[in-house]
């Protein structure tokens, strides 16, 4: 426990999700003797729905305007979903440091507006996300896709309005927000073996400037350590593709059960990470395990690169979507 009650200014979006996150750690700092004030950020993500993500900037677009609230000094602490943020160490925001990742919930995507199997041939899905378009065309070559961005409420009432049959979200939005499919509306969860998830997804992570070891001191204080290095493993994942990688991709880290106790160094994990073409038609996976998180992340980055075809893939143009086409699937694994 800390001897006195500091107050951290905590920067966040100001979304229902991001506010929910951001009290969310507010509590948890709360718990441990530290009072905390909320210092909401307009981003151009929020600010610019109206365009596709892959064109406003791809990774980071959600977060540079809260990172930067921090590198001023206008506030203590920056609250984000681990998912919105660049894992490449050229993208990171200079003089701010990751501090923890206090809390994951469910990690996995949800079909909302029918069930992936029974949904009819042609069906309309509406995701802002390639890695879900891609994984989605490439298990189900007859669907079409549009482009959906908004808040969640937005996103759910997209379901069966016009051409839209479904919806793709993640899980832990709509349990952080207590979100449940109203009277007819099916809303089955994806499992990996189908859907795999955005690196991070699930997890909150905050940071705070590197110089600032008081606060680090704090927010170590709720870092969680059986989270901590699943997203470490899924980041170097991707940090080992690079920022250019302008190609679906997606990874999921877990703990191997029966291997050892967390925290002991011998605990073992298992990754699986996914790249793909633009159109779906190559998926590529992998899995590997191993203990030390950064090591089994890049490893698994570096078999989909060299050995799996993943350098053939190409540059995916940022306008580009997976379009109907005909043949079998491709998933090279």
């Amino acid at each position: 426990m800390v001897t006195e009650r500091p107050v951290l200014r905590l920067a966040t979006r100001g979304s229902p999700l991001a506010l929910w996150q951001a009290e969310r750690v507010a509590a948890l700092l709360e718990s441990v003797g530290v009072s905390t004030v909320l210092v909401v950020v307009d981003t151009v993500g929020d600010q610019r729905t109206d365009v596709p993500l892959d064109r406003l900037g791809g990774q980071g677009v959600f977060v540079k305007e809260v990172q930067a609230a921090v590198a001023r000094g206008d506030a203590d602490v920056a609250v984000h979903s681990a998912k919105d943020l660049p894992a490449a160490p050229e993208l990171a925001a200079p003089g701010l440091v990751l501090a923890a990742f206090p809390e994951r919930v469910d990690a996995r995507d949800v079909l909302v507006g029918g069930e992936l199997d029974q949904l009819p041939t042609g069906a309309t899905i509406a995701t802002g996300s390639a890695r879900r378009r891609v994984q989605l065309a490439n298990y189900r070559p007859d669907l079409t896709f549009a482009g959906l961005r908004g808040n969640l409420a937005t996103r759910l009432a997209a379901a069966g309005t016009g051409s839209v049959v479904a919806v793709v979200v993640a899980k832990a939005a709509i349990d952080r927000l207590e979100w449940t499919p109203p009277d007819g509306v099916v809303a089955e969860v994806l499992p990996p073996t189908v859907m795999l998830p955005q690196v991070g997804q699930g997890a909150l992570a905050v940071e705070c400037r590197a110089d600032d070891h008081r606060t680090r001191a704090v927010l170590a204080m709720v870092d969680d350590p059986e989270v901590a290095p699943l997203v470490t493993a899924e980041r170097a994942f991707l940090a080992e593709l690079g920022g250019g990688c302008t190609l679906p991709v997606g990874a999921n880290a877990a703990w191997v059960t029966g291997s050892g106790t967390v925290g002991d160094g011998a605990a073992e994990i298992t990754v699986t990470g996914m790249l793909a073409s633009s159109d779906g038609v190559v998926v590529l996976r992998h899995t590997g395990t191993g203990v030390d998180p950064e090591e089994l992340g890049r490893t698994v980055a570096r078999f989909l690169l060299d050995d799996a075809g993943g350098r053939d893939l190409g540059e995916w143009t940022r306008s580009e979507a997976p379009a109907n086409r005909p043949g079998a699937p491709v998933v090279a694994t």
